[in-house]
């Protein structure tokens, strides 16, 4: 038989060739954990960017075979839903000396606000990264607008129903400040090289929907009627109305002082 300069790599030929216990070496190699494994997709999409990431090449990455991935990422979804809470998660962190830790904010503006300001560094330390945040979750295909993270989904909307936000209003609070907020960061990051394009599948994943217990995100799941609906025509035209007002109020500066306007930024 041919060998091949892979075969002393291929985990089903060691076994046959020399026993289970040494293929086994290759696919249980020291340190590795899912936290490790995240960090090194981080670290390769920052490089590589999001579109070049396959489980084979991180594992390259790792000096491992793809195939020692899966005992601790069941697949690609998993992967990225993990890469997702590893950097969203800083902003739960009040021991990183950010001070956009949102866990103690005063009050649903200043709770805004620290998360405006959390998410932006997370796109400016991870451009190529932050597309994957602004997409479908897996297992809640129906948020409107998308972000992947339940965490911050449920976050928002408790900290908003907290201050008095009925259902509908905390779910139209979101979709505007999302809207906002991801359409800013994501024409930021593009601007700065990243890749945006479509990952998400729009039906979801069928394993991440299966295997994550929606009670642990009681707002999320109270909502979900409201969070699916599309009203993106709807918003898309409140938007532009605003914007009008906005540029007629800059009119009105510029009529009424020799031509000169606040700055728009």
């Amino acid at each position: 038989m041919t060998t091949t300069s892979d075969d002393g790599r291929d985990p089903d030929l060691v076994a046959v060739q020399k026993g289970s216990a040494a293929a086994s070496e290759l696919t249980r190699p020291s340190g590795l954990d899912r936290e490790r494994i995240l960090q090194a997709a981080i670290d390769f999409i920052d490089e590589s960017g999001l579109a070049a990431l396959t489980m084979r090449r991180l594992g390259s990455s790792l000096g491992v075979e793809a195939m020692a991935l899966y005992r601790y990422v069941p697949g690609r979804e998993d992967l990225l839903d993990g890469v997702v809470d590893r950097v969203v998660e800083t902003l739960w962190d009040d021991e990183d000396g950010d001070d956009v830790y949102i866990g103690d904010h005063a009050g649903w503006q200043d709770y805004l606000v620290r998360l405006a300001h959390g998410m932006r560094r997370i796109a400016l330390a991870h451009p190529a990264v932050f597309p994957l945040i602004a997409s479908r979750p897996p297992a809640a295909p129906w948020v409107r607008p998308p972000l992947r993270s339940l965490r911050l989904v449920e976050s928002f909307l408790g900290t908003l129903s907290e201050a008095g936000f009925s259902d509908q209003a905390a779910v139209a609070a979101y979709r505007a400040y999302s809207s906002f907020l991801l359409g800013h960061l994501l024409l930021e990051v593009t601007q700065i090289g990243a890749q945006v394009s479509l990952l998400d599948q729009p039906e979801g994943d069928a394993q991440a929907q299966r295997e994550t217990d929606l009670a642990e995100y009681p707002n999320l799941a109270r909502t979900e009627q409201l969070l699916g609906q599309d009203k993106s025509a709807a918003e898309f035209e409140e938007s532009l109305e605003n914007l009008l007002d906005r540029l007629e109020r800059v009119l009105h500066q510029a009529k009424n002082n020799d031509g000169e306007v606040g700055d728009l930024a």
